[in-house]
């Protein structure tokens, strides 16, 4: 696999003008550390020679990283290869949960990671939770995270909603459905999730993040400045993201393009000397629009329609017409409120944030086949 991937970024880095500086790179799609640590330095080793990788700790260099395939003294290789950012998956600390779901892994390999990562210097780390998993209560999911916050103190915290998609994932057709919690269940448990961390001092990114108050993410979105893209929150809303390897997701300008998801097809495109790229998507007028309101609501959790109307030379009310009865039906249920222009997110409304951007969806709203996406809750 690194052989072609590399064959990929030497030919995706052609496209690009090598001056551009690479101000944040992130290896994830899962765990990469399954690499050892000759195979990662080759790796970064190509992309330098390539890409235009800032020196020091000027760029965001992160990694994912899964505590039961670290040895000791990986992190510290990651950390001389340029690495600055850990983000480390821990799902649940509870033994019940992590056996229904196939992970056993104890609280001691995490607080391992985190100690040494925390003594090379790297200057941010991130735990990855997961609520909606088998076996899970609001109670059991309180104990994983006051362990997390007390014994790792991480300067951010992921805390997904588990999609249960066994149709799509095969690992997930050794999970039991029936021990899974209910909506209810889970919505408690983000609820919880949310007013415990805030009160101990995290900040509320939205949907699934939350940082410490001096992090970048939260200065950022004190300033209006936070964007969103396919690695979730960011401080960088100007730059291209170039995806490489299976699967791959890229947005360049106002393009989408997406790599081939089949091993053996990506291999021989290679082979065969073109570019993995099997679809892509170029956004029209309306898209940019659409995302431009959603984006907002995601980051701010208000929208300015006075704003978003000189922004693109439309009138809010008419253009958004096909969302007025959802919206009026949230403001009345309390997820939203109106300030003059402004629609503020309510407490409540946060809960259920990609509920209140789908009414600003146009394909989902307008699509003739529904498609089994994960559920919000």
């Amino acid at each position: 696999y690194l052989t072609f991937l590399t064959r990929e970024i030497e030919r995706v880095a052609s496209l690009f003008d090598r001056q551009r500086p690479v101000v944040q790179l992130h290896f994830g799609g899962g765990s990469p550390t399954y690499l050892n640590s000759g195979q990662m330095t080759r790796l970064i080793e190509t992309i330098q020679s390539r890409f235009n990788l800032i020196g020091g700790d000027e760029g965001e260099y992160g990694i994912e990283v899964d505590p039961r395939e670290v040895p000791r003294e990986t992190v510290r290789t990651l950390r001389a290869l340029g690495f600055n950012r850990l983000s480390i998956g821990v799902q649940d600390l509870d033994e019940k949960v992590q056996k229904a779901v196939n992970r056993v892994q104890p609280q001691a390999l995490n607080e391992q990671v985190v100690t040494e990562a925390r003594e090379v210097g790297f200057r941010s780390i991130n735990i990855d939770l997961i609520y909606g998993l088998p076996h899970q209560s609001v109670d059991s999911f309180q104990t994983t995270l006051e362990t997390v916050v007390r014994k790792l103190n991480p300067d951010r915290l992921a805390v997904f909603n588990y999609a249960h998609l066994p149709q799509y994932f095969s690992p997930q057709r050794r999970i039991n459905a029936s021990e899974l919690p209910s909506a209810g269940t889970k919505l408690h448990i983000l609820e919880n999730t949310i007013r415990y961390l805030t009160d101990s001092g995290y900040v509320y990114i939205g949907m699934d993040h939350f940082a410490k108050p001096d992090n970048e993410l939260a200065v950022a979105q004190r300033q209006g400045v936070l964007h969103r893209n396919f690695q979730g929150y960011t401080t960088h809303a100007e730059c291209d993201l170039v995806g490489l390897g299976i699967t791959a997701i890229s947005q360049v300008g106002a393009c989408y393009a997406q790599n081939l998801k089949d091993l053996d097809a990506y291999y021989q495109r290679l082979q065969e000397g073109g570019l993995t790229v099997f679809r892509g998507l170029r956004l029209t007028p309306d898209d940019l629009i659409r995302r431009d309101v959603i984006m907002r609501l995601m980051c701010d959790f208000q929208l300015d329609r006075s704003a978003v109307e000189a922004r693109h030379g439309v009138v809010f009310a008419d253009y958004f017409r096909d969302a007025h009865t959802t919206l009026r039906g949230m403001i009345a249920d309390g997820l939203l409120m109106e300030s003059g222009p402004l629609l503020r997110v309510t407490p409540a409304g946060r809960l259920l944030i990609r509920n209140i951007c789908m009414a600003f969806d146009w394909y989902l709203n307008h699509a003739e086949q529904k498609k089994s996406f994960s559920k919000t809750i």
